[in-house]
């Protein structure tokens, strides 16, 4: 994942490393569902090696408002972060969480890794890149 690629984890990261406030974008009630690349690539694999065809959602269905997140990054990097509000944008979606019923009950197949174990190794390799640069 690349340090500024404008997603919430990697800004979210970047900034607490950084010591910047967590920007937080409307009120932090809108949610999204985070995955572990390891996820990804196994569920890739069930599906490339196995017999069914058509799409497959290989999501994670584990929910967390921005809000949530922002302070499971605190807990992870700087408890003492501060999290500002700015004003959102208007094509925000409010939910996305991924329906993975046929992933399951075709590919035998679950995300593993929740928000909580992965996020401490991703912000071991953003720390790298941060202060190694």
């Amino acid at each position: 994942m690349c340090i500024d690629d404008g997603r919430v984890v990697s800004n979210f990261v970047a900034q607490a490393l950084r010591k910047e406030p967590l920007t937080v974008y409307g009120d932090g009630k809108q949610t999204r569902s985070f995955q572990y690349v390891s996820d990804l690539v196994d569920g890739l694999i069930r599906l490339m090696e196995g017999n069914h065809v058509g799409p497959f959602n290989l999501g994670n269905p584990g929910e967390f408002t921005m809000l949530e997140l922002a302070e499971v990054v605190k807990e992870t990097i700087d408890s003492s972060a501060r999290i500002e509000f700015k004003e959102n944008t208007a094509d925000d979606p409010h939910k996305r969480k991924p329906d993975i019923t046929k992933a399951k009950d075709l590919l035998k197949w679950e995300p593993k890794i929740s928000l909580r174990e992965g996020l401490p190794l991703m912000v071991e390799d953003f720390r790298k890149r941060v202060f190694d640069n």
